[in-house]
């Protein structure tokens, strides 16, 4: 189909700007139909990460001082360590004495280096104790060089801690504390000294990586960016894993990058999990799980399952149609006769409704979880933590 503008009294190269503008707000329209005919989408930089581009942990070693008689009192780190440092401004300790530690802890200090984080820029660093001190409220880490995985040194630390733990000593030996008192935090505390060397663009394609691996949602994925972009834009490589072909030139690799991950997908729905947690006795379920006939007795406990349907029948004359539909019924008894009949397709948070309304205890539920799991009614996969 072809989409003139009659302007006879204009010259050939204003009806071909035209026919551009008119062009372009067909793809838009286009576009905004593609987004908007998919249900409960989700962005593809909130399904995925793009290979290349991560952070990179850093650590390293270092002395808080400052400290009000909370520091390490029988650890040889902080004293080796402050005699180390106290040496290089010229001062000398005599063999054989001890050096003061009780107003510095040696800490361990971690980071995050952001991806394509440049010289100059700030990072917020975590400061814990490595000795017995026992509080670093009111401490400075002194300068510290934080090294990566490869013993490079990425940034230098230092500043003031900030601890959230409050903690209070009585002389009969009484103690209150509130949070942490040897764990604290440098806001900024630390700047970037050197760069990591990182690229999102590797032999020509773009690789986006899905947090929760699974086929289908790569398909979707791959059509999303075809259907977009032309057939062979996206390649699926796994279950994780989708390659884009990127632009030949360099300059538009973000641009390009940024509509990719804005671009919106309705992932599959997720496989249907039971997650138990045998300690706390905490039970999560999702939506997917269903369960298949199966009566549970556990104590005084009596669960029935059943499934069954209702055929609602109108008048053929009219133009009716035959459907089926599911008919479910919870009902709770008193204690002596504690059964629970349900009829329809029973899905298991109608279980756990029927094991909460005799206020049976989660312990309970586990169980029942999971000898339903071995007599293949729970058609979930069962994962205790």
């Amino acid at each position: 189909m072809k989409y003139y503008i009659d302007q006879p009294n204009q010259g050939g190269k204003k009806r071909g700007v035209g026919r551009v503008i008119i062009f372009i707000a067909i793809i838009t329209l286009a576009t905004l139909w593609i987004f908007s005919s998919q249900a409960q989408a989700e962005r593809i930089k909130d399904l995925t990460s793009v290979t290349g581009v991560r952070d990179n942990p850093l650590i390293g070693y270092g002395l808080v001082v400052g400290l009000n008689n909370t520091g390490d009192s029988n650890s040889k780190f902080a004293g080796q360590s402050l005699s180390s440092m106290l040496s290089r401004f010229g001062i000398q300790t005599p063999p054989g004495v001890d050096v003061e530690t009780g107003h510095v802890a040696a800490v361990m200090i971690s980071a995050e280096l952001p991806p394509f984080a440049k010289q100059g820029q700030k990072l917020d660093v975590t400061v814990s104790t490595l000795g017995d001190a026992s509080s670093l409220v009111g401490g400075t880490l002194l300068m510290t060089q934080l090294m990566g995985a490869d013993s490079e040194i990425y940034a230098i630390a230092q500043g003031s801690l900030v601890v959230s733990g409050f903690g209070v000593n009585g002389q009969d030996g009484s103690k209150v504390q509130v949070n942490t008192l040897t764990v604290g935090r440098v806001p900024e505390g630390a700047m970037v000294e050197r760069e990591v060397l990182a690229s999102f663009v590797r032999k020509g394609r773009m690789t986006f990586n899905l947090h929760q691996n699974d086929f289908t949602t790569v398909k979707r994925m791959v059509e999303a960016i075809d259907e977009l972009y032309g057939k062979g834009t996206a390649e699926a490589v796994d279950s994780v894993s989708v390659e884009v072909m990127a632009p030949k030139d360099p300059r538009h690799h973000v641009s390009f990058l940024s509509l990719l991950e804005n671009l919106e997908i309705e992932p599959a729905a997720a496989a249907a999990k039971v997650i138990i947690n045998s300690r706390t006795g905490t039970v999560v379920i999702n939506n997917s799980v269903r369960v298949s006939p199966a009566a549970v007795t556990h104590g005084s406990l009596v669960v029935t399952i059943k499934e069954g349907e209702q055929v609602d029948q109108p008048n053929r004359l009219a133009g009716g149609e035959t459907l089926e539909q599911a008919d479910s019924e919870n009902s709770a008894e008193e204690e002596n006769n504690p059964m629970f009949l349900f009829k329809g397709g029973v899905s298991l948070d109608q279980l756990v409704d029927a094991v909460n309304a005799v206020g049976a205890a989660p312990g309970d539920l586990v169980a029942i979880l999971e000898a339903l799991k071995r007599a293949g009614a729970l058609k979930a996969q069962l994962v205790v933590l």
